[in-house]
């Protein structure tokens, strides 16, 4: 049973806002951080339904990477060359201000490099030389070299991979720490005066004369001005009188014991970016297989499954090189936000209610790009 507010709760931590951020995770801490850095005056506070942001923002694989040559190929393909080029500069320019914002070692960021491994089936390989000229010449205006993407086929072997026909590597991506990012960008925002909320679960948002209120599961009301959804795949479990055209997807990982002088060291995609793995120190870190069960993996259950678990561990024992022994010491999931056009939704969805959600996999990337796009839009 909630106990009556006191008057001092009522004019501190629940008194009206100028902005409400519904949804702890990195789009909502970047959003605040944006919105105060344009507006130092503003008062924002986020909400967040659970302890730590349980989405995906500390359940990733700590990627900083602005998509395969697979992936953007077919993007080019789905949504042409502009679009294409327009939200991969976003990804490039969003893994930039990471780094340009937060200490690198604040946030264990490795700059190991990218690389995509390659199987004739996935990839005739007598066109990957077309390829990747041709993506070099359209990224090079961004990225600022002409070779961003190399063929590297003899790395394969010293990195421990088999089973591979070619691999492209992309000197340009990193590797992160996804929790102590999290951290550093809560530290950040509370020293700009952002409040952090913990443990308010919002069940309903609604226009209120001139702005929203806001109801939750602990029987508080809070008001604002303007609210801002940061809440991703779960959206529509807030009542705004809308339906917000987002697809749930689950990202389930795995990592392995402590491997003795482990060759793997960078982050690597396969399939179109359907498995993703990495080095964290001396373990692996694999994850993906989601194309082995895209219905159920429609979800926003945390659960991890038999089916795309012993795909991940499946893939791991096709690929690693027999000499390299593990056992596997940990299995989770997060979840992830799509939209049917691979595009992030920025929207208001009533007058003074904006969604930004949606990253569709890349919200390390996007989400510093994205939320300074929804403090220019709120702040107009």
């Amino acid at each position: 049973m909630q106990a009556n507010i006191s008057i001092w709760e009522k004019e501190s931590f629940f008194a009206p806002q100028d902005v409400i951020i519904v949804g702890g995770g990195l789009m909502g801490l970047w959003t605040a951080i944006a919105l105060i850095e344009n507006a130092r005056t503003l008062r924002v506070t986020i909400l967040e339904k659970n302890i730590t942001p349980l989405g995906a923002s500390t359940r990733n694989a700590g990627f900083a990477c602005f998509g395969s040559p697979t992936e953007l190929l077919h993007d080019a393909q789905k949504l042409g060359e502009s679009a294409m080029l327009t939200i991969t500069e976003k990804r490039f320019r969003g893994i930039e201000k990471i780094t340009h914002y937060i200490p690198k070692n604040q946030i264990e960021y490795d700059p190991c490099g990218g690389y995509e491994c390659i199987t004739n089936d996935q990839l005739k390989l007598d066109t990957i030389a077309d390829s990747i000229a041709y993506l070099n010449k359209l990224l090079a205006p961004i990225t600022g070299t002409k070779r961003t993407f190399i063929r590297n086929d003899a790395a394969l072997s010293t990195l421990g991979l088999q089973h591979f026909d070619a691999l492209i590597q992309n000197k340009m991506e990193a590797g992160l720490h996804s929790g102590k990012l999290v951290q550093a960008l809560q530290t950040e925002a509370i020293s700009l005066g952002v409040q952090i909320l913990s443990g308010i679960e919002v069940t309903e948002c609604l226009q209120h004369n001139n702005g929203v209120q806001l109801h939750t599961r602990q029987n508080l009301v809070f008001t604002a001005e303007k609210v801002v959804l940061c809440t991703n795949a779960f959206s529509n479990n807030i009542f705004t009188g809308q339906t917000i055209p987002v697809t749930p997807g689950k990202g389930q990982i795995i990592l392995t014991s402590p491997i003795e002088n482990l060759p793997l060291h960078g982050t690597f995609h396969f399939d179109a970016g359907f498995y993703y793995w990495r080095n964290l120190g001396n373990r692996i870190l694999l994850g993906g297989a989601r194309n082995k069960a895209f219905e159920e993996e429609t979800t926003t259950s945390l659960t991890t499954s038999a089916t795309i678990q012993t795909a991940l561990e499946d893939f791991l024992k096709t690929h690693l090189h027999p000499s390299i022994h593990y056992t596997i010491e940990q299995r989770w999931s997060g979840i992830m936000g799509f939209t049917d056009n691979h595009l992030p939704y920025i929207h208001f969805i009533e007058p003074n209610i904006l969604a930004a959600i949606a990253c569709n996999g890349m919200g390390v990337a996007l989400t510093p790009i994205i939320a300074e796009e929804v403090a220019d839009r709120l702040i107009q």
